[in-house]
């Protein structure tokens, strides 16, 4: 049995990390910051450390006696009207999650980036060695770059074992926001219109996995790349409906328009105060669309990757008992 350390613990991902920790008979301690995430992780038999996720003190306390550790906590939002929490969060707690794990003598620490830190120039498929393009099309894209990079220099200034895994759209049971919320509206005939995009994606069953291969076998200070399924945004959404059993067919708006369209809804919300549902950084990175080459994790740490159908096979399932469909 082995000691492991996780933040992020109660989020899509790391809830779904814990439960493959668990059942392969790991002692898990896990980073809550709230009473009622710290329940969640109790009632699951996870020992709870209670702190933030930039308290370097309480995970490295949390951290004692571990020889892995998990950072996959973060912020993942758009159009929020002050992104400073989220920088905080995916700067500042990168940071203290590589220090605590070095305070604390964790061998190795995997570090849960993103693709989008990639940076790649339209139409460009990224691979793990691409060129940033020198611009963020979104806050949440350059706190993820920044947090990489601050992680990477600690890292090595500290000499701390890291390794970092960049998974594209995660998607699976339990994810309804982000692209998977575009596909649910879309198959329950909420979504009438959408963009012509390029979208890469991975499944979460997947991205586990690749977490704790890069854990087994990934070298460290590199990054791998988790993506298994690409496709124009009118294949993925016609697979969609496909697998759901509904005929709507996906209808795309012309690109202009619909950066004239979110700037109208975000300046209509912000006057109001209100956080707007669409905005025109988001419809930026949809425009600019995302082709990622996750192959490297395949070769080198032996991900196998779930094929497309499958995974919104297993999506449109959760959903539908959850009642997120209402129309089908």
């Amino acid at each position: 049995m082995a000691r492991v350390f996780i933040t992020g613990a109660t989020g899509v991902l790391g809830t779904d990390l814990v439960g493959r920790l668990l059942e392969r008979g790991d002692h898990v301690i896990g980073l809550a910051r709230s009473q009622e995430a710290a329940a969640k992780l109790s009632a699951r038999g996870v020992q709870v450390t209670r702190g933030d996720i930039c308290d370097e003190q309480a995970m490295a306390s949390g951290m004692a006696g571990c020889e892995l550790a998990f950072h996959v906590g973060g912020v993942n939002k758009f159009c929020v009207a002050d992104p400073a929490p989220m920088m905080r969060a995916n700067v500042d707690g990168a940071v203290a999650a590589v220090r605590a794990a070095h305070r604390a003598g964790v061998a190795r620490l995997v570090f849960t980036s993103s693709a989008a830190t990639l940076g790649e120039a339209r139409g460009v498929v990224a691979d793990e060695a691409a060129t940033h393009r020198g611009y963020y099309l979104s806050n949440y894209e350059k706190s993820k770059t920044l947090g990489e990079r601050a992680a990477m220099r600690t890292a090595a200034q500290l000499g701390q074992d890291v390794v970092y895994v960049n998974p594209s759209s995660v998607q699976g049971p339990g994810r309804a926001g982000g692209t998977g919320r575009f596909f649910l509206a879309f198959v329950d005939g909420r979504l009438k219109v959408f963009v012509d995009t390029y979208v890469s994606l991975v499944d979460i069953q997947d991205c586990s996995s690749g977490h704790l291969l890069a854990a087994a076998r990934g070298v460290a200070g590199e990054r791998y790349i988790l993506s298994g399924m690409g496709m124009t945004i009118s294949e993925a959404l016609t697979l969609a409906a496909e697998v759901a059993g509904v005929t709507h067919e996906p209808r795309l708006a012309p690109r202009p328009l619909a950066m004239v369209g979110a700037t109208a809804v975000e300046l209509l919300f912000r006057a109001r105060g209100r956080r707007p549902p669409v905005c025109r950084e988001m419809v930026r990175t949809l425009l600019h669309g995302h082709r990622y080459d996750g192959s490297r994790a395949e070769r080198e740490l032996g991900v196998v990757y779930t094929p497309a159908r499958e995974t919104l096979r297993r999506t449109i399932d959760w959903a539908r008992e959850q009642g997120l469909l209402q129309n089908i």
